[in-house]
């Protein structure tokens, strides 16, 4: 009888801590009192031992937000802050298109996600590049910009010939008396300047990757 009535004080316990019907209602009073009080005499005895070993299945939850370019003041504020233009050889009118646009995003992406890369601002214009970029403390430009150059080449129209790039690129570091808005008001009029919109907000090719707070 004892050995019965813990045995239902412990489903009762895992049927509650699963959120299942505890169906507590539907026992007398004086038999639950009776299998709690039974079980707290009886505390030397063997009990059953829960546990939740990883992998299976028993994941927490959490609420799922719409995508926000993530915020990096706490990561690298400090390094410099990187104004990039690379251009196409012979400036030949190649990265304006979509396959282009959605490669340069994808390897933004992944340069934060993965490298903890952080490119900010962006404008791809019909034969060059514009961005801002902000790397951890081993960041190297050169380099980094030589891979960009790579993942893009493969979605140009000229794929396969060469040369598609104009040699090396040029790099500006930001100084702490310059802004970073006013440089990006500058550079995002670039379509407006070149006829091909009447706002900027109406080029397709630029945008944001990460949020970089700085003024």
């Amino acid at each position: 009888m004892l050995f019965d009535l813990q045995l239902y004080a412990v489903k009762m316990a895992v049927a509650c801590l699963f959120r299942e019907s505890c169906h507590l209602l539907l026992a007398p009073p004086a038999l639950v009192a009776v299998a709690l009080r039974a079980t707290r005499g009886h505390v030397k005895a063997a009990t059953p031992v829960l546990r939740f070993p990883h992998a299976t299945g028993y994941n927490i939850r959490v609420p799922e937000f719409p995508r926000l370019p993530p915020r990096l003041r706490w990561i690298f504020a400090h390094n410099p802050l990187f104004f990039v233009t690379f251009c196409t050889y012979e400036r030949r009118k190649l990265l304006a298109s979509n396959p282009v646009h959605a490669a340069f995003v994808g390897f933004a992406e992944q340069a934060y996600w993965v490298h903890k890369i952080a490119v900010g601002r962006y404008v791809v214009m019909p034969d060059h590049v514009h961005l801002f970029v902000r790397g951890p403390d081993d960041f190297q430009l050169g380099p980094w910009v030589g891979m960009l150059k790579q993942a893009l080449v493969k979605h140009t129209a000229l794929a396969g010939t060469s040369p598609i790039w104009q040699r090396g690129f040029f790099d500006h570091v930001l100084r702490k008396d310059e802004s970073y808005g006013d440089k990006w008001n500058y550079v995002r009029e670039n379509p407006v300047r070149a006829g091909f919109v009447n706002d900027p907000d109406e080029w397709r090719y630029s945008g944001e990757i990460v949020l970089i707070d700085r003024a």
